[in-house]
Parts: structure tokens; C-alpha cells; sequence
């Protein structure tokens, strides 16, 4: 007998108890747990009614992903329950707190009523992971909302609150909050009050779902822009046919459908490449040297000192939060324009419904602005975002090592320096690290935590953990040029100009590499971030010793900028710019004829370099350097890498990141274009020497799945 879900009394009710902390997922022991319950419920004949009720800070929040990829996997079991639950002659009601996801608004489903505290989310977001809702979901979901707030739901993967699942007639009653132990009190004063009122079961299945104000081609229309915005993905187009189904199909029919159709998705490399990014990011905060029962630091006020594009955003994921923070200029005129930005993001977020009406202003109230480092003080976490240069960084790293108070701890938002050379000069360096953030920085998912040679253990955890509070993905990159992601889109950008000087087109590249699922290529992702930014970094990289001895290397974005051509916010660059709107530019092919002639490079025919190329040329030295990065412990895992390129650079999720999409490809393949464009071109700088860990890995048979090999 599983204790993970029992059945006990109250009288003459039974409560189905679930208590599988932290989120009472729905593994197999709480499954048999739950058949279990349901086969005492039934032989109990002096129970009146059944009520489904979890302990802890959540009902059900979903079932078990480990379980999807394990052979033979399947959902029959669950799926039986749930059908016995809304079999039962007796009414059954589920007391909903927390988030009720995934299974767990299945499990509520299938009970005959359902009550929620204020403030429940409920949602079916298996399209996250490629998948859609297994245990009739997209049946019964739909006959108790309708098809088409049901189909939104689902497709989205979004939840709604228990405001709108009341309104909806996803649950029957709210009741106000007040712990567990208040909400099975009110359910069993529920259920009194169904059986008094001689309310029986009321089967979900039984119902019609509600088709008002539906066009007739509704789902032909559905299923056509899932085909054009969501191809890539598996579940989009199936979940469209599975709710048509439960719409026109008898609830058996439509229930068959589901299973077939969710076989598919789970099958699929694409969902499977989405699981391994979701147990990637739970990875992720698991840090060697770092206890799990460690003591954070109290993060109660944050300073960012920088008013420009990227300290207001760094300031605003912590105003979202609930976190006041303090933000230092050297200006009244920069401090001025950088929270007037601010203000502006915020009511455009309002004015699209984003945030509330008031928000911006209750934002904005968090936000104080200095022109005195000093004001910095009383900060628990102050983080700098001042130019990218390294003199620059250490003059203020030195001032803020005296400036903040005793166990405050100092960050440096950097894309490429060295954070243990900042972290010396701050005299501080146990209390300094790196923090990355990608711009906009408070859009952007991901933040690399740089841990340099010296931080502590304590501040390292805390920021992982804070990062999480802010909304963020957090990747920790030890210390070497660019971390983990810019370091790997060195090799990347570096063959996208050898391709240009050989003759191909910037939109040329940029489609091949669009082939692959990224929002954009090369060339316009480095118009759109900046040509001058990226030659600059290019030039720093060179003063510090940093480029290999080779004067074609980067040339292409080195005479950008020398010819004022920054990319978008010039109107020329590798496109020329009309508006938005790239636009091919001959004086771009020009240059690189220009360029090729100067450094020796042969050209050829467009026509005569492949898309197949373009891509192996610029991605595998990609995957490459990741596999050095692993080798150098940079990075503790391949999935680590995989999160970074996800959630910083647009690498698809249906791919899983580039690590993983290696081991799709297969990594002796990978090594045998690395060795033939080697030979064929060269490997006078190591452009093309294969990672040793690479070596190693097809020697010993292994996949970067397979990390940690011993």
C-alpha cells in the first residue's frame, strides 16, 4: 500500500488524502496510491461522498516527466482511475489550492465538483513539453469550458485563475484562503450541502461541449495557423484534432484519438528534445561546492549602477519582484532619460494588458535614483553595468568594495571580461561574481552566474537562487573569455565572415542557419545587437592578447565598423535597412571581394556553397567548443550549455540546445566534417581541432546524454 495518497474518514465522507511534497506530482506509487483509495472508497458502502484533497502548498502540479521517456511508458493505469472516479455513484468533489496542472486538473476533472481557493491557477501546459494532455484532458476539458477556451488553453499551455475558471465553469465555488487544513473544512461543509440539496454524481463525460459563437471552419482555421506558426512542434496540429474530436466525437471515440495522438508527440524528437531542457533547468541549480541546505543571504535591497539600456532592465527584474532597488548615474540628465525608458516599458506593458493598471506606477515607486555611489550602502546585492571595459569595471569594482557595507554582495555584469580580475579589484573577491544578463535584460530568460575563483559558496547559491525569484534561468559559467555562450558563438560568427569573403550572401547564411529553427541568423542578429559593439569586443579581445595570430579573423565586422555600417540603427550593415525590413546590399558583397583579395582568400560561386555547408561550418565548431568548454569545466553539464543557447540565443527548443542536437546528428559525423574542413582549408590556428573530450566520447561510445560518463 502506497502512504503517498490513502484513503481516510470524516464521518460518513471520505477523503482521498495526496502527500507527495514538494508538489504532489502524480508518480507511479501516488497513482496506486490513489487506485487504492478509490477501491476502499467503493466497498465502503457507509460513505456518502468522496473528497479529493492535497497537502502542502499545491494540489496535484502535474505527473511525473521522468516517466514519459521510460520504456513502455503509458497512461492506461491513471487514466482507468480517473474513469472509476467519475464512474462512482457517489458525488466526488476536489478541493483545489495552489496550482492544479498538468494531471492534476485531469485528476479534477474527471471529479464530479470542484472547489478552489482564491488564487488557484489551473492550466494543462504539456504543450511546454511537447506533448499534449494524455489523460483526457483535451476531452474534458472542453465540455466543461467550451472548445474554444479549451483549445486556447491547451495550445497556450498557459494557466487561468480560479476567478476565470469560476466564470468559465471550470470549478463550481471559490472559498477564501486560509490553509489546508480551512479548505477541507469548507469542502466537507460542501459536500453536506451538495447531499442535502440531493446533488449526485455529475459526469464530465456526459456533457456537450459548449460550441456557441464557434464558426463552422473554426478548427480548419486552428489547424492551419497551428501548420504555419507552430509546424516545428508536434502537439500544436494533434491538439487541434483531439479537442475537435471531443467537440464531434462520442467522449469513447475522442478518447481514442487522444491516445494515439499523444503516442505520437511522446515519441517525437522534438518532445523528447523539450524534456531534456526541462530537466536541464532543474539541473541547473544543483551547484558542486554549493550544500542544498545552504543559508542564502537576505536580498532585501538591490543597487545597479547604470542608468543606460541594460542597468534599467537589470533594475526592473528586480522591481518586478517586489524588490526596491537603487540606481546610481553619474548625470541627472542619464538618470533621467534611463527611468524615463523605464516608466515608458512599463505603461506600454499596461496599455497591451500586460500589467495592471496601477503596476507602473507601484513599480516605479520601487525605483530610487542616486548620483551618489554612496547611496549604495545600505544594498544587499549591488551589481554594476557600466561600459565593457575592463579599466572601466575595475575602477568601479574597486569603489564598490568600499562602499558596500560588510556581506553585501558585488556583481559585474560582463559578456566577456575577466571576472577574477575584477574580483581582486574589488578587495572582495569572496563577496564578487559575475552576472550576465542577456539584453533587453528585462525580457530576456537567461542569466549566466560567473563564479569566479574565489566566490563563496554561500553567494554563489544565493544569487542562483535569486535569480529564480526574478524569473530567470540561471547557467553558472566559470571564468574564461565570452563564459559559455559567447565564447561558442566566437567560432559561430567567425565562419559566417570566412563564408562572406568566400562569396556567399549574408541572407544566404542567415537562411541556412534559419533553416534550423533560430529566429535569425548570423547577419542579422549582429545588425540588430550592433556592428560597432561587436568589432569593439573583437578589438578589446585583440588588446588583451586574446585573437590568434591570423589578420582575416573577424575582418568582415572590423571594416563594418570602420565604414559606419552598425547594422539597423545606421541603416546599413550586412543589409541595408529599409525601416525594419532587411533589404540585400551589393556594397556588402563588394567589401567582401575586397577583403578576399586582400587576405588571400579564394571565391567562389554562391551557388556552389549549400545550405548543408553554411551549416555544418558554422554549427559544428559551435558544438565543438561547447564540448571544450565541458572539458575545461566551464560548464558542469552539456544540458547547462543547452539552456544557455535556448534562453540567451534562440537555438530552438524542439532541437534541445546544441548539445543535445549533437548527439541527434551523432558525434562521429560532427568529428568527420570537423577533420574535412580542416583538411580542406587548413588548420593552421586549431579553427577545426576537435575538442580531446569529443575524441574521448566516440572512443568510450558515449552521447553527451550519457554526462557524467564514470
Amino acid at each position: 500500500m502506497s502512504d503517498l495518497a490513502t484513503l481516510q474518514v470524516h464521518g460518513t465522507i471520505g477523503v482521498l488524502r495526496i502527500h507527495n511534497p514538494p508538489v504532489n506530482a502524480l508518480s507511479p506509487k501516488v497513482v496506486q496510491g490513489i487506485k487504492n483509495a478509490v477501491d476502499q472508497f467503493e466497498a465502503d458502502r457507509r460513505l456518502q461522498a468522496l473528497v479529493v484533497h492535497a497537502d502542502g502548498r499545491t494540489f496535484v502540479a502535474g505527473g511525473d516527466i521522468a516517466e514519459f521517456s521510460k520504456p513502455g511508458f503509458e497512461a492506461k493505469t491513471f487514466n482507468g482511475t480517473l474513469a472509476r472516479i467519475e464512474s462512482l455513484d457517489r458525488p466526488v468533489i476536489a478541493a483545489l489550492h495552489g496550482t492544479v496542472l498538468g494531471g492534476g486538473l485531469e485528476l479534477a476533472m474527471a471529479c464530479h465538483y470542484r472547489i478552489a481557493v482564491e488564487g488557484t491557477r489551473l492550466g494543462l501546459p504539456e504543450v511546454l513539453l511537447g506533448i499534449l494532455p494524455g489523460s483526457l484532458g483535451t476531452q474534458r476539458l472542453p465540455r466543461l469550458v467550451g472548445a474554444r477556451l479549451a483549445l486556447d488553453m491547451i495550445l497556450s499551455g498557459k494557466p487561468i485563475d480560479a476567478a476565470k475558471a469560476l466564470d468559465s465553469g471550470l470549478v463550481d465555488a471559490l472559498v477564501e484562503p486560509g490553509g489546508n487544513d480551512a479548505l477541507l473544512e469548507r469542502a466537507l461543509v460542501y459536500v453536506q450541502e451538495l447531499l442535502g440539496a440531493g446533488k449526485g454524481p455529475r459526469r464530465t463525460r456526459d456533457r456537450t461541449p459548449a460550441m456557441e459563437g464557434i464558426e463552422a471552419d473554426f478548427f480548419d482555421k486552428a489547424l492551419a495557423e497551428a501548420k504555419t506558426k507552430k509546424g516545428a512542434y508536434p502537439a500544436p496540429q494533434r491538439i487541434v484534432r483531439c479537442v475537435q474530436a471531443a467537440a464531434t466525437l462520442p467522449f469513447e471515440e475522442g478518447e481514442a484519438v487522444e491516445a494515439a495522438l499523444f503516442e505520437e508527440c511522446r515519441a517525437s524528437p522534438q518532445s523528447v528534445a523539450m524534456r531534456h531542457l526541462f530537466f536541464a533547468e532543474r539541473a541547473a541549480g544543483k551547484i558542486p561546492g554549493v550544500p542544498a541546505d545552504f543559508t542564502a543571504r537576505p536580498i532585501r535591497k538591490v543597487g545597479v549602477l547604470g542608468a543606460g539600456t541594460m542597468g534599467g532592465g537589470i533594475a526592473m527584474n528586480f522591481a518586478n519582484a517586489g524588490i526596491p532597488v537603487t540606481i546610481v548615474e553619474t548625470s541627472a540628465e542619464a538618470l533621467e532619460r534611463g527611468l524615463g525608458i523605464v516608466r515608458k516599458n512599463y505603461e506600454a506593458s499596461a496599455a497591451k494588458g500586460k500589467l495592471r493598471p496601477d503596476d507602473p506606477a507601484k513599480r516605479m515607486a520601487l525605483l530610487t535614483g542616486s548620483l551618489r555611489v554612496e547611496d549604495l550602502a545600505d544594498c544587499d546585492l549591488v551589481i554594476e553595468a557600466v561600459f565593457e571595459n575592463m579599466d572601466i569595471k575595475k575602477q568601479v569594482a574597486k569603489q564598490l568594495g568600499t562602499v558596500c557595507k560588510a556581506g553585501a554582495i558585488i556583481a559585474s555584469n560582463t559578456s566577456t571580461l575577466d571576472v577574477n580580475i575584477l574580483a581582486q579589484a574589488s578587495g572582495r573577491p569572496a563577496d564578487f561574481l559575475g552576472t550576465h544578463f542577456f539584453s533587453p535584460a528585462n525580457v530576456m530568460r537567461l542569466l549566466e552566474i560567473v563564479r569566479g575563483d574565489a566566490t563563496a559558496p554561500d553567494v554563489l547559491g544565493t544569487v542562483v537562487k535569486l535569480a529564480r525569484t526574478i524569473g530567470k534561468v540561471p547557467v553558472v559559467s566559470g571564468v574564461c573569455y565570452g563564459f559559455i555562450g559567447n565564447r561558442m558563438l566566437e567560432p559561430y560568427l567567425r565562419e559566417s565572415e570566412f563564408l562572406m569573403m568566400e562569396g556567399a550572401s549574408p541572407a544566404q547564411i542567415d537562411g541556412a542557419i534559419q533553416s534550423l529553427g533560430l529566429p535569425m541568423g548570423p547577419c542579422r542578429m549582429l545588425d540588430l545587437a550592433g556592428l560597432d559593439v561587436a568589432a569593439k569586443v573583437v578589438i578589446e579581445r585583440g588588446k588583451a592578447g586574446g585573437l590568434p595570430d591570423d589578420p582575416s579573423y573577424r575582418a568582415v565586422v572590423q571594416k563594418m565598423m570602420a565604414l559606419g555600417r552598425f547594422g539597423q540603427k545606421t541603416g546599413a550593415g550586412y543589409y541595408r535597412y529599409d525601416g525594419r525590413n532587411p533589404v540585400p546590399d551589393l556594397e556588402v558583397e563588394r567589401i567582401c571581394v575586397a577583403l578576399a583579395e586582400q587576405h588571400g582568400i579564394t571565391r567562389r560561386k554562391s551557388s556552389d556553397i549549400s545550405d548543408e555547408e553554411i551549416i555544418e561550418r558554422c554549427v559544428y565548431p559551435l558544438i565543438n567548443e561547447g564540448a571544450k568548454i565541458l572539458e575545461e569545466e566551464i560548464a558542469y553539464r552539456p544540458g547547462d550549455i543547452d539552456l544557455v543557447w535556448v534562453n540567451g540565443y534562440g537555438f530552438p527548443d524542439f532541437r534541445g540546445g546544441p548539445m543535445h542536437m549533437a548527439d541527434t546528428i551523432g558525434l562521429q559525423k560532427i568529428a568527420a566534417r570537423l577533420d574535412h574542413y580542416g583538411s580542406q582549408r587548413g588548420d593552421r590556428h586549431g579553427y577545426w581541432s576537435r575538442a580531446g573530450l569529443l575524441t574521448e566520447m566516440i572512443t568510450g561510445g558515449h552521447r553527451f546524454a550519457d554526462w557524467p560518463f564514470n
